[in-house]
Order: C-alpha cells, then structure tokens, then sequence
C-alpha cells in the first residue's frame, strides 16, 4: 500500500507551531494594547481583555487539535479544523476593528 503522508509526523507539529505563533501574536497584541490604559482607559482593558481571551481558546484547544492531527495521520485522513480557524479569525477580526475603534473614535 502506497502512503500519500511524505512525513507522517510533523505536519501535527508544524500544525501546532503556527497555532503557538498565533497565540503568541495575541499575547504580544495585548501587552501592547496596555499601553493604550493611561490614555484611552478602561475600553484598552477591553482590548487587552478580547486578545487573552482568544489565545487563551488556542491555549486550551491545543492539546484536542494536535490529538486529532495525529489520528488523522494515523488513518491517512486529516480534516481540517474549520470551527478554530473561523473563531480565531473572527477574534483577531473583532480585536482589531476594537483597536482601530479606539484610535480613530475614542477621545484622547
């Protein structure tokens, strides 16, 4: 039987990396954004609030998500993690829609 998985284990691997990336960029995203706090108050600690919350979804998911890539390796089926990608990118939507909210409307 001909495999058409070149590498079978570390496309879960790379899978999890990008999801770390992301959680990462969000992390970094809100110690940012608490620089906003002096000068905008508290709506900032919204969007502080907005980005830990969606990377910490990426946080708590992750261990389910590699678990599945890896089983879908195994069975030579891997189906993509549809309902995560879309709530990721409505969250970094909605974080940066607030962001850009708070620089153009909220006096300073």
């Amino acid at each position: 039987m001909i495999s058409l998985v070149r590498d079978s284990g570390l496309q879960p691997e790379r899978t999890s990396l990008a999801w770390g990336r992301t959680m990462t960029a969000l992390v970094g995203s809100s110690l940012l954004f608490l620089r906003w706090v002096p000068t905008y108050g508290w709506f900032a600690g919204t969007l502080v609030a907005a980005a830990l919350a969606a990377a910490l979804g990426i946080y708590v998911s992750q261990r389910r998500r590699y678990a599945r890539s890896v089983a879908g390796i195994s069975r030579g089926r891997v189906e993509a993690d549809v309902v995560a990608v879309m709530s990721t990118s409505l969250a970094v939507f909605a974080v940066g829609a607030l962001g850009i909210y708070t620089v153009l409307f909220l006096p300073l």
